[in-house]
Parts: C-alpha cells; structure tokens; sequence
C-alpha cells in the first residue's frame, strides 16, 4: 500500500436500504476509487471485493441485519489486522441487526465492543462538530448517565482526535447544557449547576451553555467542537447546519471510522434517487484522515 493512497473498507450496510446505492455513487464521484474495499453481501447491486454472504430481495430483516453485522464485523477485522487503513460504513437498520443476532444500539457501540476501545460519536460538517455524551438511550435516562467523569472521559477522546485527526493543536471545545437556559439558577433543574459546570472546569471546557445559542456560537468560529449532553439537541443542530454533507467520525479507534448522516431509507431503496453527498463525505474525510495518519509513520 503506498502512503499516498490508503485502503479502506467499505460496508455496503443493510442490503435493502441505499447504502448498496450511495456506496456505487460514492465510488463513482471519488478520486480515490482504487481505494476502497467493498465489504458486503452478494446481489445488492455493487460487487463486493469481500463478500459476508448471499443476499436475495425480499429476504426478512434479520437476514439483512445479519449479513450487515457481519460485513461490520470483517470491515473491523480487516482494519486491526492492517489489511486497511480505515472503515466507511454505509447506513444500518437497527432492529434488522438486532433480529440478525447482533445486540448493539448502533454502530458506534458495536466498534468500541469489536476493538475494546473508548470511543465517542461526532456529526463533523466544515461548519460544525457535534460530540455526544450519551449516544443511543432513551431520554429518560439521560439525566443519570450525564456524569463529571463521563464529560471528562468524553473530552479527553474529543480532545485528541481534533488534534490526531484534524490538525488542530489547541482545540476549544464547548459543553451544551442538559436543562433550559442552563438550568437558570436550578430553576429548570440542577444537573448544568451540580454535574456539568464542575465537568466542564475539570476538563477545560467552555460552558455549559445553553443549547440555543452554543451552536450558534460554534457556527460563527467561537468552538472548535461542541460536546451535546444527549443525542437528538446535538444531531439536531448538526443536521439542521449541514444534513447532507456532515459525516459521523468515531473517535477514540485505532483508525478513522466515517459514515453518512442519514439512515437506511428503506422507502426509497431501489429507486436510483438516493443521494450519495454524505456517503461521498465520508469516504472524503475517511481517506484524508488515513492518509495524514500514514503520512506520520
């Protein structure tokens, strides 16, 4: 493998949603389509260089969900072995996974079981970085699992991948508050009070600030990255700013994991009409990571 031009895997995802579609396209529109490895069931369409198993229309989700678990499954395998430099994961169903036999909450926590490593979720557009604190769990459970250690642990991974993977020596990273207004004196709750501001002072971070106006801020070029207590304020802001060209970057793995923004949409698969941008953002911001990792060595 030269420096110049790493390998990367790519998982074609659920076989009956678009990924199989967004990952042709993608491929296409690349300048480094010599690059990529395609990981994935037989007969979606794209043919795969490593094949996971046979894939006919109409068989039931847990099929499809095992056959992509099993494609995540080799994709990581591949990379710890050094047989690639990074991973592009195109969209999965999560149910569908569960059905196939693999229990986790979605991609990010499958990568950190399959590699043991601390990771962190991150929407990343050239317009704004979105980390969670918490990723796939119910809302109820929030407040409970939003810790001063876990906000530490979070902002050490953000910490170093900003400055690993994207150039940047000094990161300033922001907290979004949980509660409205930043709880306001405890008048809206008082975890922004008692959790996340002495987080935020261990950890060197700006805030809490309230998620109405934190965004806004990282937008103007104030934060280099903003840490969202709960998943749907900070994909919401994310995907509001840049849906279609933000990419999901697992930080914290021994090598780039990208993906794109958007999900399965089993609703239009098969049609021609998906549009492949967060996909072609992916494996963009995929090779370059690998790339400038290699070029290190």
């Amino acid at each position: 493998m030269s420096a110049a031009r790493p390998r990367i895997a790519v998982t074609l995802g659920d076989p009956r949603g678009i990924g199989p579609e967004v990952t042709r396209k993608a491929i296409e529109a690349s300048p480094d389509r010599d690059a990529f490895v395609i990981v994935g069931p037989t007969g979606t369409g794209v043919t795969p260089d490593v094949v996971t198993g046979e894939w006919t229309p109409g068989s039931p989700a847990a099929a499809a969900g095992s056959l992509a678990g099993a494609a995540i499954e080799r994709a990581v395998g591949m990379a710890m072995a050094g047989e690639v430099d990074g991973i592009v994961t195109a969209p999965i169903d999560k149910a569908a996974l569960l059905a196939g036999g693999y229990d986790y909450p979605g991609h990010t926590e499958m990568l950190a079981a399959l590699t043991g490593c601390d990771v962190a979720m991150m929407l990343a557009s050239d317009r704004l970085r979105v980390v969670l604190a918490t990723t796939h769990v119910p809302l109820r459970d929030v407040p409970g699992l939003v810790t001063v250690e876990g906000i530490e642990r979070v902002s050490r991974i953000v910490r170093d991948g900003l400055r690993d993977w994207f150039g940047i020596a000094s990161p300033r990273i922001a907290l979004c508050a949980l509660n409205p207004h930043a709880g306001d004196g405890g008048r809206f709750g008082t975890e922004d009070d008692v959790i996340l501001a002495p987080a935020a002072r261990r950890a060197g971070l700006a805030g809490p600030f309230p998620a109405d106006t934190v965004f806004v801020r990282a937008l103007r070029g104030e934060f280099d990255a903003v840490i969202a207590p709960y998943h749907d304020v900070g994909m919401t802001a994310i995907k509001v700013a840049s849906f279609g060209a933000a990419v999901n970057v697992t930080l914290g793995l021994p090598f780039p994991r990208t993906s794109p923004d958007h999900g399965t949409a089993l609703d239009i698969a098969g049609q021609g009409i998906a549009d492949a941008s967060s996909m072609i953002e992916a494996m963009r911001m995929c090779v370059g990571i690998a790339r400038g990792a290699r070029s290190e060595v």
